[in-house]
């Protein structure tokens, strides 16, 4: 009964920045400033994604230059050390990549994001060829959706579909996001319901419910002022 979710494909970019598995290291690092991104997919063949490659996985370089790390330290890091010696992408990269597919809500995207620590996502198909990048920006750009449109998207989708005989007495106002439901209902136990319905709105910052039990007919809103 509700809009199809927003995908990973709305919000993505599809010129993407990448580099080869051979890319030296200064091609990298030259690359990443003339683009202004921190990060970049590595790919194999005609595009598929092998890894990425971060200013984080450049910077052991710049660390043990001048091998001040005591033995111990290094043991300790080995991961560091050894892209600290890495002169390519494929050498220098993180992998396996961690990426998401186009047709992905972007909840499953942000999910991604928080548990794995990571700020941009590579968007690939089934096998595994590059088609765009998703980054923690994107994803907060359904935020930018008018309160007007998530207004009438609730009306709908959750208040015409739970309340049908009482939809007219419940009001619905949405301000920066945050959705107020005011009015008398039948059922209350549909209001946690309505909740949920209506935080799996997009472009929903919160939701303050404020409904009330009525047994009255439906032909009219509740006027004993509760």
């Amino acid at each position: 009964m509700s809009e199809t979710p927003h995908i990973v494909s709305d919000v993505m970019t599809q010129t993407v920045v990448a580099v080869g598995r051979d890319a030296p290291f200064k091609e990298i690092v030259r690359t990443m400033d003339q683009w202004k991104v921190s990060a970049m997919p590595v790919l194999e063949g005609e595009g598929r994604v092998i890894g990425v490659v971060s200013e984080a996985d450049l910077l052991p370089k710049e660390e043990f230059r001048e091998g001040e790390q005591s033995l111990y330290e290094q043991r300790q890091r080995l991961s560091a050390v050894a892209k600290a010696g890495a002169t390519t992408a494929g050498e220098l990269m993180s992998a396996p990549a961690i990426t998401v597919h186009a047709d992905a809500t972007l909840a499953q995207a942000a999910r991604i994001m928080a548990v794995r620590r990571v700020k941009r996502l590579p968007v690939v198909d089934g096998i595994g060829m590059l088609q765009g990048i998703v980054s923690r920006a994107d994803l907060l750009k359904v935020f930018l959706r008018s309160d007007e449109d998530i207004e009438e998207e609730v009306r709908r989708t959750v208040v015409s579909y739970l309340f049908p005989a009482f939809s007219h007495a419940i009001h619905v106002n949405v301000h920066e996001g945050v959705v107020t439901l005011r009015g008398h209902i039948r059922d209350t136990s549909l209001i946690l319901v309505a909740v949920r319905l209506v935080r799996a709105v997009e472009g929903v910052v919160d939701v303050e419910p404020h409904l009330t039990g009525e047994s009255a007919d439906a032909g009219g809103p509740d006027t004993n002022g509760s």
